[in-house]
């Protein structure tokens, strides 16, 4: 019966293990790519937000220079590809990434596509959503990374301590309403790009620059 116990309890712990054991990604195309710089092109904006783009952008340098890799100033790519006549992030999407790379001397071309950036009120709570697309394409047009990463954010009251039961609604009720009104969205953004770039599961390769930012101790 002990012995029973045992077994059961030893195949349960493994087939726990084996499940939270993410796939591990072909990274193959990447490694033949070796890519030392990469082009962050405008972001295509499906939502509602006209300011959503330019904020995203913003966000995209830093993670990819953590992990080692030279970026192109984002302003000045976006400023070069308008007097090339490209004004529009979709029109942008659909060139050829050769052509793109090749303009710019880069190695690979980072595409992002926003899917959700918005606030869902609720009368005692809004929840802050951002959903983004990757997508690292080389100077060859190969596909060689992809991600997709959704983040939400719901702030919660803190400040409850000795308050009433009606004074902590009235509060999470204007807590709420702030949050509509002004949804601050960059907290998620950056989260959601260092997780991507840097800290995932399925974050891209350490750069060749990477070493110097960070030399061994």
């Amino acid at each position: 019966m002990i012995r029973s116990t045992m077994i059961a309890v030893a195949l349960a712990a493994l087939a726990s293990g084996c499940a939270v054991q993410p796939a591990k990604r072909d990274m193959s195309a990447f490694t033949a790519a070796a890519p030392r710089s990469i082009l962050v092109v405008p972001t295509i904006n499906r939502s509602l937000d006209v300011d959503a783009p330019n904020y995203v952008l913003a966000t995209l340098p830093v993670p990819l220079a953590e992990k080692g890799y030279y970026v192109f100033p984002v302003n000045t790519a976006k400023l070069v590809l308008e007097q090339e006549g490209f004004y529009e992030a979709e029109k942008i999407h659909q060139q050829p990434p050769e052509t793109l790379a090749k303009l710019f001397g880069a190695d690979a071309v980072l595409y992002v596509t926003i899917n959700r950036w918005d606030a869902q009120y609720a009368v005692l709570a809004t929840t802050v959503t951002v959903d983004f697309d990757y997508r690292l394409v080389s100077k060859a047009g190969v596909e060689i990374w992809k991600e997709n990463k959704q983040m939400r954010y719901t702030p919660q009251n803190n400040n409850n301590s000795g308050a009433s039961p009606l004074a902590l609604l009235i509060s999470a009720a204007v807590s709420a309403a702030i949050t509509r009104a002004a949804p601050n969205y960059m907290p998620l953004t950056k989260q959601a790009n260092q997780q991507v770039f840097v800290l995932g599961p399925s974050a891209i390769p350490d750069g060749p620059y990477r070493t110097a930012l960070h030399p061994q101790k």
